[in-house]
């Protein structure tokens, strides 16, 4: 041994204890993200927040403070669809609050640090509740966790949704904690709040995974008890009931956003599930394991050359954080310890396997047995469980490097194996794995193009072995002790992570500077017709990386509706006009109305298209030009006559340029209109229809001419169930038409249309997300009501803990 048994006491944890805990959080989510204090945007050009999630939240938010309630429908993306059903980021999520009160850009940055201060400072105090671990030990575990790449890498590509989640699993496990083993009445009605919110994240996905895990360690908390913690068989039942009481209540919280998003599946991209090729792509390829030491294996960003072909995340643990897991093993002196760690063990193990997917044969059952599954792809997401299960180690190894109970050998082993690792790297060897593991061939040259910065790399992994090591004997030989080592440790582990993520916290001047206009959108929003934009990207010509214009919904911004866009859960049967087949064909420009093309060249050799405005450079700094496109496009029109044909073949039949699009309204042949069998397509009606009122969700048409009985108003907006109109004031029923397109049938002299866009469903979620709130609210409140006068001596949980340890 390094030191002696007998000189193992923990180290006391200061006054206020919480307080330096969240102290140290503070500066560790301000070490990465202080652009904000200066007013920038904490997104970068590879974040799903820079291509879309600001366009969501800032039409929201701006629908929100004009009109007092949420939008219903987003008529700027793909045709339109359902914007709670479709599902548009964290809508319900309470960082919506934030929005309404501050510019949104500013929202979304601080409601993503609010939640990586969160993991740390949550994690804590599991640690400190949970695993009753000291001070320090417990603080390097909130750095190991927060810091862990897995969770700190979440800003580079955007993923609010699943970092709200990383901040609420230990949050969830804490409350089940103190309703479960430590028998707190209000935490009942907390969890359940816990589980609503992590719903509204929202994340399906990772909830899940929240969701077995916390159901594992509620089973451990009522059966792995030892000691004072050992449940009657009948109480642990109770509480298990209790605890399932809680998911239940906690899943009417997220009714208001799931319940329209169930009614939606069959509508979606993925109804009726994927195959197992889909689930499986996005895991984590088990070479990648060597990432987590050693991070430029793989490349990072942008050099990285793996299976995935894109890795905007990190996995990287940490040395100085792996070092002080590793020491947990053998750590624990109790019975209650060691079934602690085993636990975290058998999570970390099984979290791992998920993670790793296609890479193993075990995610086939997995797929198999587990519900939900075929709908999600990257089983790698659930590595925040595996990443967290390191954290609670490393605060385990760090009590028992505090405690001075690590053997030499241990040390010496590491600085052996991390020695070993750069001379493979400085030999070229691990260069040359890499490229017996490259499968995309177009990836080929990043390996050798990464191999300086591989060698640097483990250079710089081994330097903070060996002060990871120095700081352990320093501690065990007595040089370094008290408040001293435990803050050497924490800092060790913040710093060593600190200087590979803070690579991925890009950030950006302010959103009015970065979705500002130009001339081409000032064009297009003096437009009094609605009317869609093709918007690309010419690859063969200069542009911004990733454009958000182009690429992405920076029209949206602007209430531009675009005919392409990027979101990945648009109706399923719009994907046809987004086939590369189609998107260029004019029959797609004339069902879905798309007057205008958006590109980075200067002159189109499309016959027929005039540039109308630009070139101009936008605010991403990409030249750019619009065209109107050649042909008819009407957003609205009288078709003389109703037929119904299958979707089969109204595609085969619109994949000819010349489809007549404004002759005939085909609907379902299940529906219960008049229709007429076609012998002939007839003649275009001259009637014009005006569009006196064109916003999210409503719109008013005026025909310049009675309709002619028979006829319909076919709307090149998408159909959905919600759509009701009406026709001069008297209500009909709204039919899918053309495949994707709302048709209202009209009498005979009909003159003006109302369309207004509801979802019944979202209502019915609403009064139950309501209703379940409140009760959780009113459980917790209750539960903080003394349940009636003690009696005999108050055990106190320092007793608890002795009669733990002696039982032990």
């Amino acid at each position: 041994m390094i030191a002696d048994r007998q000189a193992a006491t923990p180290i006391a944890g200061p006054r206020f204890a919480s307080a330096w805990a969240a102290l140290t959080y503070a500066l560790c989510s301000l070490s990465l993200a202080w652009p904000v204090v200066a007013g920038r945007f904490l997104v970068n050009q590879n974040s799903d927040q820079y291509l879309a999630g600001y366009a969501f939240r800032e039409f929201a938010s701006s629908f929100m403070r004009a009109n007092g309630t949420f939008p219903l429908w987003n008529p700027y993306l793909q045709g339109g669809m359902p914007f709670v059903a479709a599902m548009h980021g964290d809508i319900f999520y309470p960082t919506f609050l934030l929005r309404l009160i501050l510019p949104v850009d500013v929202a979304m940055s601080w409601g993503m640090v609010g939640h990586f201060f969160l993991c740390g400072i949550a994690t804590y105090w599991f640690l400190r509740v949970a695993g009753r671990l000291s001070f320090f030990a417990a603080l390097v575990g909130g750095v190991a966790y927060m810091m862990t790449g897995f969770v700190s890498s979440l800003l580079s590509a955007g993923h609010d949704g699943k970092l709200f989640v990383n901040a609420l699993f230990p949050i969830t496990l804490l409350m089940l904690t103190w309703a479960m083993r430590d028998g707190k009445r209000w935490a009942w009605g907390a969890f359940a709040m816990i589980v609503g919110l992590a719903l509204l994240t929202p994340h399906p996905q990772l909830f899940q995974y929240l969701l077995l895990a916390s159901a594992a360690w509620a089973l451990f908390l009522a059966f792995g008890g030892v000691g004072v913690e050992r449940m009657p068989v009948k109480t642990a039942f109770t509480r298990l009931g209790l605890a399932l009481g809680g998911v239940m209540l906690g899943a009417a919280m997220g009714a208001i956003q799931y319940l329209p998003v169930a009614e939606y599946a069959a509508w979606s991209p993925r109804a009726g599930g994927r195959d197992y090729q889909f689930a499986t792509s996005y895991s984590f390829p088990i070479e990648e394991l060597l990432n987590l030491y050693l991070p430029q294996f793989s490349g990072i960003l942008n050099d990285y050359w793996g299976r995935n072909g894109i890795h905007f995340h990190s996995e990287y643990a940490g040395v100085a954080v792996l070092m002080l897991a590793g020491a947990a093993f053998g750590a624990a002196t109790t019975v209650a310890r060691k079934r602690f760690f085993r636990f975290w063990l058998g999570v970390a193990l099984v979290s791992l396997l998920w993670a790793l997917g296609g890479s193993t044969p075990f995610y086939a059952l997995i797929y198999a047995v587990v519900p939900g599954t075929t709908f999600f792809r990257a089983p790698s997401t659930i590595f925040f469980i595996t990443a967290f299960a390191i954290a609670v180690f490393a605060a385990i190894g760090t009590e028992r490097v505090l405690e001075k109970r690590l053997s030499r050998r241990y040390v010496i082993g590491w600085l052996v194996a991390s020695g070993v690792i750069t001379l493979l790297a400085i030999s070229g060897a691990l260069s040359t794995l890499a490229q017996s593991l490259v499968t995309i061939p177009q990836l080929m040259d990043r390996v050798d193009a990464g191999a300086g910065a591989l060698t640097l790399g483990a250079i710089r992994s081994l330097a903070f072995v060996g002060l990871t090591a120095g700081a352990m004997v320093a501690i065990a030989g007595g040089r370094l002790s008290g408040w001293k080592a435990g803050v050497t440790l924490a800092v060790l582990s913040a710093a060593d992570l600190w200087t590979i993520e803070r690579r991925y916290w890009g950030s950006v001047p302010p959103a009015s500077q970065i979705y500002a206009s130009d001339a081409t959108i000032a064009y297009l929003n003096k437009l009094t017709e609605p009317a869609r934009v093709l918007a690309f990207e010419d690859h063969n010509l200069p542009a911004a990386p990733h454009d958000p214009f182009l690429n992405g919904d920076g029209l949206m911004v602007h209430r531009v509706s675009s005919m392409l866009g990027y979101h990945g859960n648009e109706l399923g049967r719009y994907q046809f006009f987004q086939t590369p087949q189609m998107v260029g064909n004019p029959t797609t420009w004339a069902i879905t109305n798309t007057r205008y093309l958006l590109v980075n060249n200067d002159s189109m050799d499309i016959p027929g298209a005039k540039r109308v405005a630009g070139p101009a450079v936008n605010a991403a700094g990409t030249r750019v030009s619009l065209y109107e496109l050649p042909g008819e496009h009407r957003f609205a029109w009288v078709a003389p006559v109703i037929a119904k044909y299958p979707d089969e073949n109204i595609m085969e039949a619109m994949k000819a340029p010349n489809f007549p699009a404004h002759s005939v309204a085909l609907v379902d042949p299940k529906s219960t209109l008049q229709t007429v069998t076609l012998a002939a397509v007839p003649t275009p009606l001259p009637i014009v229809v005006s569009t006196t009122n064109y916003s999210a969700g409503k719109m008013s048409l005026t025909l310049n001419t009675p309709a002619p009985a028979g006829s319909a108003l076919v709307v090149a907006e998408n159909f959905y169930p919600g759509w009701i109109a009406t026709v001069d004031g008297k209500p009909v029923t709204v039919e899918r038409t053309n495949l994707v397109l709302i048709g209202v049938p009209l009498t005979e002299g009909a003159k003006t249309v109302e369309l207004t866009f509801t979802s019944p469903a979202f209502e019915r979620g609403k009064t139950i997300t309501i209703a379940a709130t409140l009760l959780a609210l009113l459980a917790t409140l209750a539960g903080l009501i003394p349940s009636g006068p003690r009696t005999g001596g108050r055990r106190t949980r320092a007793m608890d803990a002795i009669a733990l340890e002696k039982s032990a």
